[in-house]
């Protein structure tokens, strides 16, 4: 345990930085779903609307650095190709 008072102020931030975190986090995975939802659906039109939606959750997550900006790219390319291939 942080014997100090700044790293006991440290861990208290650091804890609920971590919570925050887990929410935009949960969020990113959620867009994503939504996007592959609608392409199972097959319709094409709904899937390009949502995947717009989601390219801004999944850039502003990654701009935070909650993820990592290479993953957030793979999985756009990914989700826009499986878009393309309906």
């Amino acid at each position: 345990m942080a014997n100090t008072a700044q790293a006991r102020k440290r861990a208290r931030q650091a804890t609920e930085q971590r919570a925050h975190n887990v929410g935009l986090r949960s969020s990113f995975r959620t867009a994503i779903k939504k996007v592959r939802k609608a392409i199972e659906a097959g319709d094409k039109t709904a899937a390009q609307a949502v995947f717009k939606d989601s390219q801004c959750v999944i850039d502003s997550i990654a701009d935070k650095n909650i993820v990592h900006k290479n993953l957030a790219a793979r999985q756009k390319s990914r989700l826009s190709a499986a878009i393309k291939a309906l």
